[in-house]
């Protein structure tokens, strides 16, 4: 789930800090670096909890319309179809999850409120009526529906980046990333699974892990060859007069251009032009690209760089 476009954005914003801390102790630092990584994991978890908590008030909802009716005497039956959604229900009893709960004692039982305003918006979408207007339904549409109103209804839910900053400061940097793996862990859930269905795992493989300690670790200790490297290819600009976070951007793509013979160039260049759109200034990204395009064509004419186009 820790991919390296996620390390990469965590060590970016690691980086920046460890400047504007004056350079901290490193071994400080890298702690702090995947204690914000595991953080990331702790919000995938919560995210997959906010559809089970969902779920659990549609339930109670179901069952106070049914008590209503039994005290005016209305023989009217109340669809459960909702609340006994069989993806949900599903996600509820996942053992992963649930060592989550049981673990990081994480729960949206604070936030009632936001958890009564979600339920609402997601009653009056067109793929809610869509999907209780259906004749029957199958696990497959159970589990469709979830995924069109975590996409179209949760992830634009600016409400919810109040209560994620209340519970971490990492999060609401982690949300945009982390929304992409809920996506495609509904996507992947079978009902053959049963509360065993596989998450997705922190890291992939340990050499996730290992990149994000050695890019971090490699470009705090070479930092001035490395801006070194970038003051060469600056045409008509002086150094001191770049934007601070795109130094730090082009720094780490630097580090990693050298420190990674197995990632293609463009693979690297990409990455942090991406980073830098975010980032940095409206300007960055296109600079970011030539400036470290300049370096590694510079690098390979030295024979300092050899890997993979």
């Amino acid at each position: 789930m820790i991919n390296r476009t996620l390390i990469r954005l965590k060590i970016v914003q690691l980086m920046y800090a460890y400047y504007q801390n004056s350079g901290k102790n490193i071994e400080t630092a890298e702690k702090e670096l995947l204690f914000s990584l595991s953080k990331a994991y702790d919000l995938y978890n919560y995210m997959l909890l906010l559809m089970v908590s969902v779920s659990r008030y549609a339930f109670q909802q179901v069952e106070h319309k049914e008590q209503l009716n039994k005290v005016a005497h209305i023989d009217e039956p109340v669809s459960h179809r909702f609340a006994d959604n069989q993806f949900t229900t599903q996600l509820e009893n996942n053992k992963q999850l649930q060592e989550f709960v049981e673990t990081k004692k994480k729960t949206w039982d604070n936030d009632i409120d936001y958890i009564k305003k979600l339920y609402a918006d997601i009653v009056e979408s067109e793929y809610y009526k869509e999907y209780m207007a259906q004749e029957s339904v199958t696990y497959a549409d159970d589990r469709e529906v979830w995924r069109k109103i975590y996409k179209n209804i949760i992830m634009k839910d600016e409400r919810i980046d109040d209560i994620l900053e209340d519970q971490s400061l990492y999060w609401n940097d982690d949300r945009e990333i982390i929304d992409t793996f809920v996506l495609k862990t509904i996507k992947r859930f079978e009902a053959k699974n049963g509360a065993d269905q596989e998450l997705v795992p922190e890291y992939k493989d340990l050499e996730d892990r290992e990149f994000a300690t050695r890019l971090f670790r490699r470009t705090i200790l070479n930092d001035e060859y490395y801006r070194s490297l970038i003051g060469k290819c600056i045409k008509n600009w002086e150094f001191n007069r770049l934007a601070y976070m795109d130094v730090i951007i082009m720094q780490i793509a630097v580090a990693e251009l050298l420190s990674f013979p197995q990632i293609p160039i463009s693979v690297t260049i990409n990455e942090y032009v991406e980073i830098a759109k975010w980032y940095s200034t409206p300007k960055s990204a296109g600079y970011v690209n030539g400036i470290i395009d300049a370096v590694a064509k510079t690098l390979q004419k030295e024979n300092k760089l050899t890997k993979a186009q």
